[in-house]
């Protein structure tokens, strides 16, 4: 006798039409449906014995539907240009038991105008009307000029007046309706009156004279900015902190304040300038912004202005910068300084940053030092007895690609390769970007060049796909691939509040008038590669930094941004004629093209004798963020510091191959991969390793991957190549359940269940 058992139940054939028994004792499904998945048994039993087959484990996979798009939102822009969006959700069904998940974009956007409210305005009013019986007259008036529009405000105000038309003298019934003050009374008034205001023109004057006094004596000793106070746009006090130690950042720490100010306000800015003399520079780029325009407005104020034109004059080089470009520069602690601390005079001085290494089937590691851009080479990517040499390189010259409109460069042009190479595991390229991640202001896409030259649209990083992946972390996206080639990231921002971040650096020297001392106040994007370019042009012109750098949050709202000498010291210094302070118009910051943007200011000793300058430099953009820098430094030759700064290791390691490119062991790697890639009906599978581990859009590009885990790992491998959190990465399994414990369904296939002993000392 011979019966089929599914879950340990006898399955009974005449209770269910979907199943049959054949008499060769053959089960037949005729239509696969999700409640038949579970563990099959066949048991044949006589009058000796019983025997039982080996349990066949069916799962039935679901493919995912895509429900209805919603409506359309509204417009997110009360005027003027926004953006609207729909949505739809992988439900109808939702994917079980490893089914494929939906293809295309779960989010669709498009812009959206919205007509501007009109507030309404009252027109002129009408002749006054003939005098009624009543000795008065009126006007009228319309709101129509214009009438209020788009949900605008009405006019405020009265539309119709009256008034007595005969100035009081009007008779009615034979009785006065005004009466008419004495003559006397009215003469006395006028008199108290007129020595009223004979008293204020006469005290308004007298102040007058005195406050032009005050400010010729104060002009005769050359000073341009005495004290913040006397700036109109209303900078705040500001307080000085403890001097900081040890900062060797920065020219002679032991005399630094660390002075952070930043907030937002929206007041004009005015700076007395009243020297008239040209501004000496001994080079170019003490004078890169070469189409500054100066225009006086009056003897005490002055407005500069540069032409659209977004060009910079100066040749690209290599330096070095500190790895993660998501920390402040700071202070690290003893027992690592040491290793990380790197001296500009090390800096290679070749202007190609390239890497190139020669990789194997156990994959690697690939860096251009202290740029923020790497290539992580999965372990079987690279077929068996094959070595490729590979490179990684970074174009410095002017970028062909050109964005359009208000569209923004966010990183460096990055190409990897050789182009005609394919690999059969998709490798993750990192590539540093200076937006606020934000995608209700910023729509990011990547974009390749293709071998004609031309640049061509990859993906939208909000966009679904199962070609490549993008992961938009705050400072940095990660890119997964299958083919080598050069590549982009652009920004088309979709609201005045799109924020590019710009980090603000000051560099000081002596020029060859020993009694000039030169200011460059540098403006460029949020990279490490930006900011290592500006350290070499300055090491070259022997320039020190001489504060830690800060970051701007500057807004696409096409307002100027403005840098400013505050505080200089009278009497011991003074600003050469029209350089207290700079604007630069929008365009040139905005659409800057990588290229970092710099200011120069000239300072003039009045004696030799004069060793410390202490000043503030303001970096505002109008209506927009602002940040201050305090510079307090010595000037002599013989007490200046070489400038360090910390950098990852990475400089020392451009390249690494096998096992010790990657943070997971091999071994816990396939362990972990052997588990997840199993489909659960619990769902404790990949998709929840991909939850765990912060990833949780586009789901689907992983589900088409032969080991979804194993590319998932690589993914993490990329996002934590400096700091290697491995006791996150095993919080997160624990966490999963899946540690210290064994799946049922692989016991009974006989499957050994990996044990993750999680330890604080060696992370997995």
């Amino acid at each position: 006798q011979v019966e089929w058992l599914k879950n340990e139940e006898p399955i009974d054939s005449n209770l269910d039409e979907n199943i049959d028994t054949r008499a060769d004792h053959n089960l037949i499904i005729r239509q696969a449906r999700l409640s038949d998945s579970g563990n099959y048994t066949c048991m044949a039993a006589n009058i000796v014995a019983k025997r039982r087959s080996m349990s066949a484990t069916v799962v039935v996979y679901v493919n995912g539907g895509w429900s209805s798009w919603t409506e359309w939102s509204n417009c997110n822009a009360r005027c003027g240009r926004g953006w609207q969006k729909r949505s739809r959700t992988c439900t109808n069904p939702a994917p079980l038991n490893g089914g494929a998940f939906c293809e295309g974009m779960s989010v669709q956007k498009i812009t959206c105008t919205s007509l501007c409210p009109v507030d309404g305005n009252w027109e002129v009013w009408s002749e006054w009307s003939v005098c009624s019986p009543e000795c008065e007259h009126m006007r009228v008036r319309e709101c129509i000029a214009p009438p209020p529009r788009n949900g605008g405000k009405y006019c405020e105000g009265l539309s119709q007046e009256s008034e007595n038309c005969t100035e009081g003298l009007c008779i009615q019934d034979k009785k006065p309706l005004h009466e008419i003050k004495s003559q006397n009374i009215e003469t006395a008034s006028d008199i108290a009156l007129y020595s009223g205001l004979g008293a204020a023109v006469i005290a308004v004057a007298v102040l007058v004279v005195g406050v032009t006094l005050y400010r010729r004596s104060q002009s005769e000793y050359g000073v341009d900015v005495i004290d913040s106070s006397a700036l109109t746009g209303g900078f705040q006090t500001f307080n000085f902190k403890t001097v900081r130690q040890g900062n060797s950042l920065l020219l002679n720490s032991s005399m630094q304040p660390d002075l952070t100010v930043s907030r937002t306000y929206s007041g004009p800015i005015c700076l007395q300038d009243p020297m008239d003399k040209e501004l000496m520079t001994e080079s170019s780029l003490f004078n890169p912004l070469s189409d500054i325009k100066v225009k006086v407005q009056s003897s005490f104020m002055v407005s500069l202005g540069v032409t659209e034109r977004a060009e910079y004059h100066g040749k690209a080089h290599s330096g070095t910068f500190p790895h993660g470009h998501n920390r402040a520069f700071g202070t690290i602690q003893a027992r690592n300084k040491a290793m990380y601390i790197q001296n500009l005079s090390s800096i290679s001085t070749t202007s190609e940053l390239k890497t190139t290494a020669i990789f194997g089937h156990l994959g690697g590691r690939l860096v251009v030092p202290n740029t923020g851009v790497s290539l992580l080479i999965p372990h079987g990517a690279i077929p068996e007895e094959s070595s490729w040499e590979i490179y990684l390189a970074i174009t410095q010259k002017e970028s062909s690609l050109q964005p359009e409109g208000t569209d923004v460069l966010l990183g460096p042009e990055v190409t990897c390769g050789p182009s005609d190479l394919s690999v059969s595991t998709p490798f993750a390229l990192t590539i540093p970007h200076c937006a606020e991640v934000n995608s209700e202001h910023w729509n990011i896409h990547l974009k390749k060049r293709t071998q004609q030259g031309k640049w061509e649209e990859v993906m939208s990083v909000e966009e679904e796909t199962t070609s490549c992946y993008c992961l938009l972390d705050p400072y940095a996206c990660h890119i997964l691939l299958n083919s080598f080639g050069t590549y982009a990231l652009i920004g088309e921002p979709i609201s005045d509040c799109a924020v590019r971040q710009l980090k603000v650096a000051v560099f000081g020297c002596l020029s060859c008038n020993s009694l000039d001392y030169n200011l460059r106040v540098y403006c460029m994007d949020n990279t490490p590669c930006a900011f290592q370019e500006v350290v070499l042009d300055e090491r070259l012109q022997g320039g020190q930094l001489l504060e830690e750098p800060k970051l701007l949050h500057f807004k696409g709202n096409t307002f100027s941004l403005q840098i400013s000498v505050l505080d200089i010291p009278p009497f011991l210094w003074r600003i050469k004629p029209f350089t207290a302070c700079q604007e630069v118009p929008f365009s040139r910051v905005w659409c800057s093209s990588q290229k970092p943007l710099h200011c120069a200011f000239s300072l003039e000793r009045y004696t030799p004798a004069t060793t410390q300058l202490s000043c503030k430099i303001c970096v505002r953009q109008v209506k927009g963020h602002e940040q201050i820098l305090q510079i307090q430094t010595s000037i002599l030759e013989n007490e200046r510091e070489t400038i360090t700064f910390f950098a990852h290791d990475d400089s020392n390691f451009p390249a690494q191959m096998g096992p010790k490119a990657f943070k997971i062991p091999y071994s816990i790697r396939q362990r972990i991969c052997a588990t997840f890639d199993t489909p659960n009906a619990k769902g404790k599978d990949w998709q929840m390793l991909a939850q765990k581990t912060s990833i949780n859009r586009n789901l689907s590009y992983f589900a088409t991957q032969s080991s979804p885990s194993a590319v998932i790992l690589d993914l993490w491998e990329a996002r934590h190549q400096h700091d290697g959190d491995l006791d996150s990465l095993a919080c997160a399994l624990e966490e999963i359940g899946r540690t210290h414990s064994k799946i049922s369904d692989v016991t009974e296939t006989e499957i050994e269940e990996p044990d993750f002993s999680y330890s604080r000392q060696n992370g997995l």
